[in-house]
């Protein structure tokens, strides 16, 4: 399971990072200020840490001299949206640098991404008769390699990656797509009926009714 630690000292956001990451499965920990933050990472290892700037005792800029040695991927979040504190965020060691107010949908782009750098992600997902190399975005069957666009290798990891989980459309689309669901919009389905077929998931790529679609196998 992949650890990540929040550091971010206003609560509502905070909480709504940490519910957000546990549903995608990540393991998370939240620290509330700079010192605490150090603390945590004194007696835990993490794979990634969501860090903000403005904290109590020890600031997010200060505080990356101490992660640095470390070698954990860092990304801020932050309100300093100035051309000059990105940029010093980024010279720091940071690998990307977000500015509030972001969509959670974005943040859990950024993330995938950076851990897929650090070769954090699972490598190789065995799941429902599949065999899925992430490296190289091979997807295999009995043996023999499937080939599949783009999106649907999206759509495929998508739900690899979260079994017997009803996901709505919207939060489909915009995983996939990375825009915001277009009303009406029947890509989702077009695009999963071809999945279906092309993988042998016929029966266990299910529709939920008025939801979406769940995965019925087991992790």
């Amino acid at each position: 399971m992949i650890h990540i630690l929040v550091v971010e000292d206003e609560q509502p956001i905070s909480n709504l990072i940490r519910m957000s990451l546990t549903k995608e499965g990540y393991h998370c920990a939240c620290a509330f200020d700079g010192a605490e933050a150090a603390d945590f990472l004194e007696k835990n290892r993490y794979d990634l840490i969501l860090l903000d700037v403005m904290l109590p005792e020890i600031d997010g800029f200060e505080l990356m001299d101490y992660i640095r040695p470390l070698e954990i991927p860092v990304i801020f979040l932050t309100a300093k949206a100035a051309v000059q504190d990105r940029v010093k965020g980024l010279k720091l060691g940071a690998e990307d640098y977000i500015v509030k107010p972001f969509e959670i949908v974005e943040l859990l782009a950024r993330i995938d991404v950076v851990l897929r750098r650090y070769q954090k992600c699972d490598m190789v997902l065995e799941i429902g008769g599949l065999k899925i190399d992430t490296a190289s975005m091979q997807v295999w069957r009995d043996g023999e390699e499937i080939s599949l666009t783009k999106t649907e290798y999206e759509l495929l990891l998508l739900f690899a990656r979260n079994p017997r989980r009803a996901m709505y459309r919207e939060t489909i689309y915009e995983r996939v797509w990375g825009e915001e669901y277009p009303f009406g919009s029947k890509a989702v389905d077009l695009h999963i009926q071809r999945l279906r077929k092309k993988i042998g998931w016929e029966n266990c790529l299910r529709a939920v009714n008025k939801v979406g679609y769940r995965l019925e196998v087991e992790p």
